[in-house]
């Protein structure tokens, strides 16, 4: 069962994923199906396209765009699956809504496709704990690469670029590499910024 330009993905776990565990005890963020934010992007590679070939491979872990998995209701207020909805809780998925991937344990960006940590707000006078438009590379691509641009490096982005993920319990934003502007160099008071929810089992379920 192969689709001819998309790949076939399940979700890992629940199609909205909007639980976090806090000291043993779970907590439910948002009960509304219309809230992209509680929407499961983590999914699993059932096949891959026939008509080009990539890395990705059946049985991938993959990050994808929220509208896959998504929920709505319509203007007679009937829940409706989204336009992605194939069968038996498979869906179909373009390469363009694929952001990562993880063949084993290494998670790989796609295309031009980054990701950056944020970093904690070390100035108390101000009410933002994370700082802005700055932040430590995690995923980058080949692009930054050849910029001499590699994860663990401090860099700068462009505003209203970025798209926010829980991936193994960090939060990060999802870029491209056009949004990346500079590359700093470490003062040596850095700090990652990791709210206390993030260390939950949103996006690290891997069972089958």
């Amino acid at each position: 069962m192969r689709s001819v330009f998309s790949f076939i993905v399940k979700p890992v776990g629940d199609r909205y994923d909007n639980k976090v565990n806090i000291e043993g005890k779970d907590l439910i963020l948002n009960t509304k199906i219309e809230s992209f934010k509680s929407v499961n992007n983590l999914a699993k590679v059932v096949s891959t396209p026939l008509a080009y070939k990539t890395d990705i491979k059946e049985g991938d872990f993959v990050i994808i765009h929220h509208n896959v998995f998504r929920v709505f209701y319509d203007t007679k207020g009937n829940k409706k699956n989204s336009r992605s909805y194939f069968m038996d809780e498979k869906f179909f998925c373009d390469l363009d809504q694929i952001y990562l991937y993880k063949t084993d344990k290494e998670w790989k960006s796609v295309g031009d496709r980054c990701f950056i940590k944020p970093l904690k707000n070390i100035d108390h006078l101000k009410l933002n704990k994370e700082q802005r438009l700055i932040g430590i590379l995690k995923y980058g691509n080949d692009s930054l690469k050849e910029l001499k641009i590699n994860p663990g490096d401090l860099v700068g982005y462009t505003p209203n670029g970025e798209f926010e993920f829980i991936i193994e319990g960090q939060r990060l934003y999802c870029m491209k590499s056009n949004d990346i502007v500079i590359k700093y160099e470490y003062k040596g008071d850095e700090e990652e910024y990791s709210p206390s929810w993030s260390q939950s089992s949103i996006g690290t379920n891997q069972s089958s």
